[in-house]
This record gives C-alpha cells, sequence and structure tokens, in this order.
C-alpha cells in the first residue's frame, strides 16, 4: 500500500516543518511557501489532501485553491483550509471557492493529525472546526 501524498502549502517554514515531522511517518508530505507554488505541485504531483494557508505571499490561498478546483484534472482533490482567518466571511467564501474544510490557527497537533488520519479512511469530507460555518 502506498503512502497518501498531503501537500502542506503555508509561508510559514515553521508550520510547514511542524506537520511535516507529526505526518512524515504516516505520508509523503509536499511543501509549497505560496499560492502558486502550491498550484504547480498539485497539478504535477496530484497530492491526496492539500492543507492550505490563505495568506501567502504572491498568489494567496484564495486564488491557489480556486485554480486547483477550477482545473478538471485536480478539482476531486480535497483542499482544507488551515488559516488564522477565523472570521466567519472567510470560512464562508473559502467554502464558495470549494474548500472541503476549514481549520484555524493556532491549532492543536494531535487534533489536527487526528483529522488527517480521519480524512484518510473516510470518504467523505473533513470535519471542520467546532462552531464552524
Amino acid at each position: 500500500m502506498h503512502k497518501k501524498k498531503i501537500l502542506i502549502a503555508d509561508d510559514e517554514l515553521y508550520i510547514r516543518s511542524l506537520l511535516k515531522s507529526a505526518l512524515a511517518t504516516e505520508c509523503v508530505v509536499l511543501e509549497a511557501s505560496d499560492g502558486e507554488q502550491a498550484v504547480n505541485i498539485t497539478r504535477a504531483e496530484k497530492p491526496d489532501l492539500i492543507l492550505m494557508d490563505i495568506l501567502m505571499p504572491g498568489t494567496d490561498g484564495y486564488t491557489a485553491l480556486h485554480e486547483i478546483k477550477q482545473d478538471n484534472a485536480t478539482s476531486t482533490i480535497p483542499v482544507v483550509m488551515l488559516t488564522g482567518m477565523s472570521f466567519k466571511p472567510h470560512k464562508r467564501l473559502a467554502k464558495k471557492l470549494g474548500a472541503d474544510g476549514y481549520i484555524t490557527k493556532p491549532f492543536d497537533l494531535e487534533d489536527l493529525t487526528d483529522k488527517v488520519r480521519r480524512y484518510e479512511s473516510m470518504t467523505v469530507k473533513m470535519p471542520a472546526d467546532p462552531g464552524s460555518d
């Protein structure tokens, strides 16, 4: 059985490193530091799941999400926004653009890895943060 591929798209090296160290034993972890890299890596590697920040330099997470969901080759790849933007309008916009989940920073690392594991074993969308719309 092959390891699942997860793309972590975040401009903060600390976040990418933290998630990579938590997930690398169970998954192949790909990294992008901006939205343009995320789109390019998604098209080339077809990850099983994308964890995407919103505020990144250059192409932001919303734009990258939109490009991924509009491309027939990548539109079915689940994208979960992982961001510090906790206001409901941001969550609604992410959902409208096709996000499959929304997790706010700061996050509990154990809770996040549990959600990723649950997501990998299910065919339904990843659970959103409690209380999110």
